[in-house]
């Protein structure tokens, strides 16, 4: 991918998911809180959908980055065929197992893992159909679908559902219909510009990399995706079960907010993925070292311009707000997960590194480290404290800042690679200086004002800096690119 092209890319798919996000923003702060009970069943739901998925997945849209760029065209689109075919042989046995195992579980609110299972199967498969949409360069239309068609049809389910025009259960029905429109919309989209189908044999495709390589990359990469769930996702699981699925939609509301931090670095890990894996196994650690310093600075740079704007205007926002009164008490949620956000991109792409490197099982284990740590101290803190959802908030942010010290330690000891230097301590400082000067600013009267103002002048002051003293090359790439 060109320079020019992957920067095009890089903003197209920024802006997509700042639009998804900006339409969950508003969902989040006007239709939510009128129901916060009903949020934590649909999060419910969208967290068994998240656990079963990466079973369902098993690693194969890891492993067609991983192993793509080895196989001639021909090949390539086998591997993709194999793994579609893939998916839907595991889907079956995940979805008996399921049934058989909803017997044996006391859960009051099992139900809903089957409005879970087929979002599931759409979830695995529009992560295998955007793993390929990154190797042609077409991410941007399957961005779109995936990331605005879920914004879109949970706010129209819940004011269906608020009032009173259809039952409960046709409400799930319809959002578990969005994703299977995502998924075929997805499929069409890609069979017009990848002329790809189903391969239900694969001899030639294991002659030329070895079966046992592919299954034992994929075991662990589904290992590593696996136990993401645990470490990502397990809180919308526990806190139904530890306080109310109230409390989860309370916890949701801050989670939804807090994540707008991380779209960016969503986006570049993405779209850089077979560059990284490229340059890995030609070993070119000189241009590696490069993006790796770039990337972190960038992201250091975009984390703190909207970790700050959070810190800064947050509060004021809800109290210009009329659901002020079932915001405010997801705030502490949304400043703690937002330092968890921070921290986890600031350091780059960590994980690229170590999943497309021969140490990939590195990450299996720090992945472990994370589920132990999040789980443990999910438990503590809802079990043994009197935080409840604010305790899971810290135990997101401990884990996640123990979890990425881990893999940096790691790359430097084995790559001798440091995703830091003198321009990003440079940047931090600023920053800093920059939320220093708003923060201090006398407030007004008006909560929207000292929004503009306070944020405005945060913003206005790192900008400024950082473009001046040109410490993010990639920034002053973006600017002259757009202008």
């Amino acid at each position: 991918m060109t320079d020019k092209k992957q920067t095009k890319q890089i903003i197209g798919y920024t802006l997509i998911n700042y639009i998804g996000i900006l339409i969950g923003i508003v969902s989040t702060l006007y239709i939510y809180p009128l129901d916060t009970e009903l949020l934590g069943i649909f999060r419910y739901i969208d967290s068994w959908a998240q656990m079963l998925f990466p079973i369902i997945t098993l690693g194969s849209a890891q492993a067609l980055i991983h192993f793509y760029p080895k196989l001639p065209e021909n090949l390539q689109k086998k591997l993709f065929g194999y793994s579609i075919v893939s998916i839907f042989k595991l889907s079956f046995w995940v979805t008996l197992l399921v049934f058989i195992g909803y017997f044996f579980v006391n859960d009051l609110n099992k139900n809903y893992i089957f409005y879970s299972l087929p979002i599931a199967l759409t979830l695995a498969l529009i992560e295998l159909f955007k793993r390929q949409a990154t190797n042609i360069e077409k991410l941007a239309m399957p961005t779109l679908f995936e990331k605005v068609v879920p914004k879109l049809a949970l706010p129209f389910v819940f004011l269906l559902l608020l009032g009173g025009y259809i039952s409960n259960i046709l409400g799930y029905i319809l959002y578990v219909l969005a994703f299977v429109f995502i998924i075929v919309a997805i499929a069409i989209y890609l069979k017009k510009h990848y002329n790809y189908q189903l391969t239900f044999t694969s001899t030639d495709l294991f002659s030329s990399i070895s079966k046992k390589d592919y299954y034992r990359y994929s075991l662990y990469a589904f290992a590593g995706s696996f136990g993401s769930f645990f470490a990502f996702r397990i809180d919308s699981l526990m806190i139904p079960n530890f306080i109310s699925l109230e409390a989860n939609g309370t916890y949701n509301i801050g989670v939804t907010l807090a994540s707008t931090l991380a779209i960016p670095a969503t986006g570049i890990f993405a779209l850089q993925a077979p560059q990284i894996s490229k340059l890995i196994k030609s070993e070119n650690w000189t241009d590696l070292k490069i993006k790796y310093v770039e990337t972190a600075k960038l992201l250091l740079f975009i984390a703190a311009i909207f970790y700050g704007s959070v810190l800064l205007g947050m509060e004021p926002l809800f109290n210009a707000l009329p659901t002020k009164d079932k915001l405010l008490p997801s705030l502490p949620v949304i400043y703690i997960l937002g330092a968890s956000m921070f921290v986890n991109m600031s350091t780059g792409f960590n994980s690229e590194i170590i999943s497309y490197s021969k140490y990939y099982r590195f990450n299996l284990i720090t992945i472990f480290i994370l589920v132990f740590l999040n789980i443990g101290l999910n438990y503590y803190f809802l079990a043994f404290t009197s935080l409840g959802i604010y305790g899971v908030a810290y135990a997101s942010l401990l884990s996640m800042t123990i979890f990425n010290v881990i893999k940096t330690a790691f790359i430097y000891f084995k790559f001798k690679l440091l995703p830091f230097n003198s321009s990003y301590f440079k940047i931090l400082a600023i920053c800093i200086f920059a939320f220093g000067v708003a923060y201090l600013l006398p407030s007004t009267t008006i909560n929207l004002l000292d929004i503009f103002i306070k944020c405005g002048i945060f913003v206005l002051i790192s900008f400024v800096l950082v473009f001046k003293l040109r410490l993010i090359y990639e920034l002053n790439k973006i600017i002259k690119f757009k202008f």
